[in-house]
């Protein structure tokens, strides 16, 4: 019995020190997986650097009273009590925003599809033309563009002077308060070319045995467009949707170059960005800019997340057509 158990040992420590196959697979994977992190490592110290230790240093001064200068006081939710509460003009710009989005966003997507559906038709030149619609997206969101847009605009501008012409007699829309904030709408419509492009390519992706089909039914254009392009493009639709609601939403140079800064005449180019803006930099109540910025990070965050919710009643996938 005592040879037996001898000759068994050296066999059962070999057993449990052998790594088990489970350990030896995790080990190639991390050995595999540790380049990755070392190229992702610049990406990832500047996510941490430049965005996560951001937001929680403005969480932070968001419940505190800082002017810049002095170091911060604890105040708690007097900031957020005052701007829901107690200040006008932070609901004023909550309005002139909302109107902005609400006009904008539908003008800007419907002229990016319809031009988009014109340039689909086009056998010659459709590089040039979609190149030439697209600049002034790139152009647009300069200061330079915004100014020569408020000078068109202006009293004794080019506008007004080509209405005038034509019997319409409007003045200067930048000095009008019922009409100032359109100028920035136009601005944002004109800048149609990003999304056009995005339509373009969704609408090159469907199919045209789908229209010729449509045809031989006899089915019109507009009843092709309705039964087939909208329901194809759908998903692009809401891509376009989510990004310009975004975008629409953060939108300050041209408000900032049209009004001069002031968010004039009469607040009605007071957009929440620059009301923002003035709070933190110009009157240096930067505490109060935090907590305007988290709660349009959070108004953001719910609308995406109502466009999200909603989309599951008017968006079609074509890899859901079966299930």
């Amino acid at each position: 019995m005592s040879t037996v158990s001898t000759t068994r040992a050296p066999e059962r420590t070999a057993r449990t020190t052998r790594p088990s196959p489970r350990k030896s697979k995790r080990r190639q994977v991390r050995e595999r997986q540790w380049p990755a992190y070392v190229f992702l490592s610049p990406w990832m110290i500047g996510a941490v650097v430049l965005t996560l230790v951001p937001m929680a240093v403005s969480l932070y001064l968001s419940f505190t009273d800082y002017n810049l200068f002095d170091p911060p006081h604890w105040v708690g939710l007097r900031n957020y009590r005052e701007m829901l509460t107690e200040d006008p003009r932070y609901w004023r710009s909550v309005g002139t925003t909302m109107l902005y989005v609400v006009v904008a966003v539908p003008l800007k997507l419907g002229l990016a599809l319809g031009v988009a559906m014109l340039l689909r038709n086009l056998s010659r030149g459709r590089g040039f033309y979609r190149s030439a619609f697209y600049a002034p997206s790139l152009l647009g969101a300069s200061m330079s563009i915004a100014l020569v847009w408020k000078a068109l605009f202006n009293d004794g501008g080019t506008v007004a002077d080509v209405l005038d012409s034509v019997g319409i007699h409007t003045g200067g829309w930048v000095g009008d308060p019922d009409l100032a904030v359109y100028v920035i709408v136009l601005l944002t419509v004109w800048q149609f070319g990003a999304p056009m492009v995005i339509f373009l390519a969704g609408l090159q992706q469907i199919s045209p045995d789908l229209y010729e089909a449509a045809a031989l039914d006899g089915a019109g254009r507009w009843r092709q467009f309705v039964s087939i392009t909208v329901p194809m493009l759908s998903p692009v639709v809401f891509f376009n949707l989510v990004l310009e609601v975004i975008n629409s939403f953060q939108v300050f140079t041209p408000a900032f170059a049209i009004s001069g800064g002031d968010g004039g005449p009469a607040d009605s180019t007071m957009f929440y960005t620059l009301y923002l803006y003035e709070r933190g930099f110009t009157a240096s109540h930067m505490g109060y800019a935090a907590a305007m910025a988290w709660l349009l990070l959070i108004a953001i965050g719910a609308i995406t997340l109502i466009l999200f919710r909603t989309s599951r009643s008017w968006v079609f996938y074509a890899d859901e057509e079966g299930r």
